[in-house]
């Protein structure tokens, strides 16, 4: 076995190895290290065996344990629909919006709802609590520009305002009921959640 120079300066032996004359110095990784590095390839090889992982000509490798994240979602999507299916048909036996005030349960979940509905198509122009925006009104006061009653603000987001229709009202929003945007029942959920950031007539556990 060649004995390697001792570097005179760290008194750590040299590899051999030599480039422009700066020497290789022999100083191994701990072990611990090592072994780590060693499990964490050992692990790699476990885990594509048992997720998905190569991918195919036609397809990929699907994994003993035959995991995917749409499966997971598909399942979780159902777990919500069934967990908010009582709900929704109570909402698809009232009449009236007295029906759904009358029954703080199902407020709670109209205006619960409407908030997500809000988050996702109103939150942009009116600010996420309704505060208004730049050119936008606020929501949170009694100073209705085009009415504050359930009717019109029913009438607002379902027709839009200038949007075309006959029925709309003059300014720029979008008509989120004639545009197929929001189902009925969403309509009525969000108008909910707009007549709560007023105030009026909403259980403020639900907001």
């Amino acid at each position: 076995m060649a004995e390697h120079e001792i570097d005179e300066h760290s008194g750590v032996a040299t590899t051999g190895h030599e480039w422009d004359g700066i020497k290789e110095l022999n100083n191994p990784l701990p072990r611990w290290w090592v072994w780590t590095f060693y499990a964490c390839v050992a692990f790699s090889v476990v885990w594509w065996v048992l997720m998905p992982t190569w991918p195919g000509i036609s397809g990929y490798t699907k994994g003993v344990l035959g995991y995917t994240q749409r499966a997971t979602v598909a399942k979780e999507m159902a777990a919500l629909n069934e967990s908010r299916s009582a709900s929704m048909q109570q909402l698809d036996n009232v009449n009236t919006i007295a029906d759904v005030e009358n029954n703080p349960e199902l407020l709670q979940y109209t205006i619960a709802a409407g908030a997500s509905l809000f988050g996702d198509n109103c939150a942009t122009c009116h600010g996420s609590g309704g505060q208004g925006g730049p050119g936008y009104p606020n929501l949170n006061d009694d100073d209705w520009i085009w009415g504050g009653t359930f009717a019109d603000i029913k009438q607002t987001i379902t027709y839009g305002i200038r949007s075309g229709h006959p029925e709309a009202r003059f300014n720029t929003m979008q008509a989120y009921g004639r545009d197929g945007v929001l189902s009925e029942d969403q309509i009525g959920d969000l108008v909910e959640y707009v007549l709560a950031l007023s105030g009026e007539q909403a259980d403020p556990a639900a907001v």
